[in-house]
């Protein structure tokens, strides 16, 4: 009778289909992917407003796109992206610290918004020089970091994504890959340490959220399976 009661509280093997799911490998896949598709869709959108306001300028022989933008713009950013949004949850892990500030979707699409908000800014909004618009811009994106990350390693991580990819855009502009109209740090405008800032922290946030719902999904998958085995 022990044994019986034993094995009918274990809760079945899962199935091909419900494994594949909630494999880790599986899952990441998919939140890449996810990140991915974000990272090109806010790259076209966000690119055309520098475009339009001539704040960067690419050769003619590499405009390719319905947006106006070199081919290549899209797929780096959506790399970019997937990578951000698979570490932030990652190191959260790590540091055994989970991120559970304004953990809802609402809130994330709050943080998009503000992102664009300030990429928008940079591009329509105009100062009497680029220092005073540097410094706007870097309070509007701490101010995005305070409002819904809060977190060492998200401000920690935010910092180090835009000081990389700073390096990576004076290299391209040194090589002719592309150029910024009036640029005032060194072949960048002062402010764009800024824009990834915010970005780093806004595709952290989205990252850590499509993570929480692969945990939410196989607690109530497993949950589900328990109670099955239990009833049976």
């Amino acid at each position: 009778m022990a044994e019986r009661e034993t094995a009918s509280s274990v809760p079945p093997k899962c199935g091909p289909y419900i494994s594949s799911v909630t494999s880790r490998s599986m899952n990441l896949v998919i939140r890449g992917v996810v990140l991915f598709l974000i990272g090109v869709f806010l790259a076209l959108v966000l690119n055309l407003l520098q475009i339009q306001r001539n704040v960067t300028l690419f050769p003619p022989d590499v405009i390719a796109s319905i947006f106006s933008s070199a081919w290549w713009v899209p797929p780096c950013c959506g790399t970019a992206s997937a990578v951000i949004g698979l570490l932030y949850p990652c190191i959260d892990r790590h540091l055994g610290e989970p991120h559970k500030f304004k953990r809802e979707w609402s809130s994330v699409m709050r943080c998009v918004a503000v992102f664009v908000g300030i990429n928008h800014a940079s591009a329509k909004v105009d100062f009497d020089n680029n220092i005073q618009l540097s410094l706007t811009l870097a309070a509007l994106s701490i101010g995005l970091w305070w409002t819904f990350d809060r977190s060492r390693s998200g401000f920690g991580l935010g910092v180090g994504i835009a000081f990389l990819a700073t390096v990576v855009t004076q290299l391209l502009v040194y090589n002719g890959v592309y150029q910024y109209t009036s640029p005032d740090f060194l072949y960048v405008r002062s402010w764009l340490p800024c824009i990834f800032f915010a970005g780093g922290i806004t595709m952290g946030n989205i990252g850590r959220q499509l993570a929480m719902e692969r945990l939410s999904l196989e607690v109530c998958i497993r949950g589900s399976l328990f109670l099955m085995g239990r009833g049976g």
